[in-house]
């Protein structure tokens, strides 16, 4: 009798030695996931953070751009209303002025065209030549556009 309770009492100590060791063995693998995981998440969230360092820097470019646009649009709108002033200063009717002098507005409307395709290329990319960057007389300037064509120019009044 006494040899089969050490018999019981042999096989329940090498059961639970061998469940000891599966468990321990499990564990290890367990950890291993886990390292495995963490390194993958550690690894996410470095690219969320370069991606989010990325998404901020094109913002403020955007902006950037947004706020010179809004500079430029600005400097359009006050040309579009020295031009509206040009025009209807003391109730003038170029028709009729068209007719009793009509070699001087043509060879005026002919120069405002002139100035006028000049501002579209400068708006659309064109470079500015020497004569406009250096142009600061009222006389000398691009008069549709000034602000556009001639960069030095100071307005007097």
């Amino acid at each position: 009798m006494f040899s089969s309770i050490r018999m019981i009492f042999a096989v329940l100590l090498i059961t639970g030695i061998a469940g000891a060791g599966m468990y321990v063995m499990k564990l290890r693998a367990d950890n291993a996931t886990l390292k495995a995981n963490q390194i993958e998440l550690e690894r996410g969230i470095e690219e969320q953070n370069k991606v989010l360092e990325q998404q901020k820097a094109d913002f403020e470019a955007i902006m950037e751009s947004n706020k010179k646009l809004n500079e430029l649009i600005g400097t359009f709108k006050k040309d579009l209303e020295d031009l509206d002033k040009r025009f209807t200063k003391k109730d003038r009717d170029i028709g009729k002025l068209a007719i009793e002098r009509t070699k001087s507005i043509e060879r005026i409307i002919n120069k405002g065209g002139k100035n006028a395709a000049r501002c579209i290329e400068l708006a659309s990319g064109a470079e500015h030549t020497e004569e406009e960057l250096k142009a600061t007389l009222k006389s000398k300037i691009n008069p549709e556009c000034p602000a556009l064509a001639n960069p030095n120019y100071v307005p007097y009044k």
